[in-house]
């Protein structure tokens, strides 16, 4: 359920950005109507859209992510607040400049900020976050434990730079697929590893 919730504003971009480029022309006409005061000059234009309901999209879905956690009253984890800010200030960007750059930018500045946090977190506070989510459920050594922080670092340093490989080596219709699909199927491959990795550690009656 958890997964679904965080990849809610992912789905409306990837449906937002399809849905407008099937008519790119009536897309930026509505566009233009409903938030052409947040673009410079007050127009969008066809070509670009689709990236604009995209963005439009995420800072939506994203915002009602945390409108929904607070109704609830449930506790907001601090990456969905880091993730708000970056989405709102990167989709702003965006609209205002007619600019994919910047949206672009956008998952990888949150890889790595996910990756600095868990850092500083560890070395400079000696919290280690990927304990205290999973060291109520599985008990592992303390060298286990670093080892699987240091690999979600890295997975998270990697996964910025992958996204900056593909955003800006590939066609726009190529990342907008990868972000929906190839995000979500790397991440997919590094838990079944994680989780085959950890069986090797596990206490013995707990295999």
């Amino acid at each position: 359920m958890k997964l679904l919730f965080d990849l809610f504003p992912v789905a409306l971009f990837f449906a937002a950005f399809k849905l407008a480029e099937m008519d790119p022309a009536a897309a930026a006409e509505l566009a233009t109507h409903w938030f052409g005061a947040l673009a410079a000059g007050g127009e969008i234009g066809p070509k670009e859209a689709p990236v604009m309901w995209a963005t439009v999209a995420t800072i939506a879905g994203t915002a009602l992510q945390v409108v929904w956690l607070l109704l609830r009253r449930k506790r907001i984890e601090p990456m969905l607040w880091i993730s708000l800010g970056i989405v709102v200030v990167f989709g702003g960007a965006t609209l205002w400049f007619h600019n994919d750059v910047f949206i672009k930018w956008k998952p990888t500045v949150l890889y790595w900020a996910s990756a600095g946090g868990l850092a500083v977190a560890q070395f400079g506070f000696g919290n280690n976050f990927i304990r205290k989510m999973m060291g109520a459920e599985i008990s592992l050594p303390d060298v286990v434990w670093l080892r699987l922080l240091m690999a979600w670092i890295g997975f998270f340093v990697a996964m910025g730079c992958i996204n900056l490989a593909v955003a800006f080596s590939f066609p726009l219709e190529t990342w907008v697929n990868f972000k929906m699909f190839g995000s979500m199927g790397l991440m997919l491959v590094f838990v079944v590893g994680q989780a085959l990795w950890l069986g090797r550690h596990l206490p013995q009656g707990e295999n």
